[in-house]
């Protein structure tokens, strides 16, 4: 459980931003749960690609090295993705092959990498302002997530989406933590 002191009305950080469809557009409802894992995994490499493109525009070495850190975590985010995936089709694949069947189509959230710079305008050179924005992505995550899944309601695949969302709302509690430390 997480609490902001307060209440929603007290938080002062990012939330997530757009129509109520944002992102939907991903999830047809028709998908297998086998496509479901292959969107999500798309989704988290738009992320870490993200991630590394700022890193090399951030000038100092700590928020650089901050950029590859949080890269790292969307690749394990992406490996847990192709196990679950592994684990319900016909045929287990290595990751090259898994990755020729994805196509990436926008990051976490359903934005692509140049809207969420325009809309949060992040100084890539603060550490404070790097873990604001990839909570704000994680959190535009989760709600995607939780949209796609509440719209399939308790099918396979609507149960998959509500497990990553789940999974999100892990991801923003480590980066909850990562601000605590800095």
């Amino acid at each position: 459980m997480y609490n902001v002191s307060g209440g929603i009305k007290a938080w002062q950080g990012k939330t997530a931003i757009g129509p109520q469809d944002l992102g939907l557009d991903l999830f047809s409802g028709r998908e297998s749960a086998e496509e479901i894992f292959k969107v999500a995994y798309s989704l988290e490499g738009g992320l870490c690609d993200f991630y590394l493109s700022m890193g090399e525009k951030a000038r100092g070495s700590r928020v650089k090295s901050l950029f590859l850190k949080l890269s790292q975590i969307e690749v394990k985010h992406q490996l847990a993705l192709l196990k679950a995936y592994n684990k319900i089709a016909e045929v287990e694949v290595t990751r090259d092959e898994f990755e020729t069947m994805v196509e990436t189509k926008a990051m976490e959230g359903g934005l692509t990498t140049d809207q969420y710079l325009e809309l949060f305008g992040s100084d890539p050179d603060s550490q404070t302002e790097v873990i604001s924005l990839a909570m704000s992505i994680e959190a535009q995550a989760l709600d995607l997530y939780q949209r796609a899944g509440a719209r399939l309601g308790q099918s396979e695949a609507g149960n998959i989406l509500h497990g990553i969302a789940d999974e999100e709302k892990n991801h923003l509690a480590s980066l909850g933590k990562l601000m605590n430390e800095i």
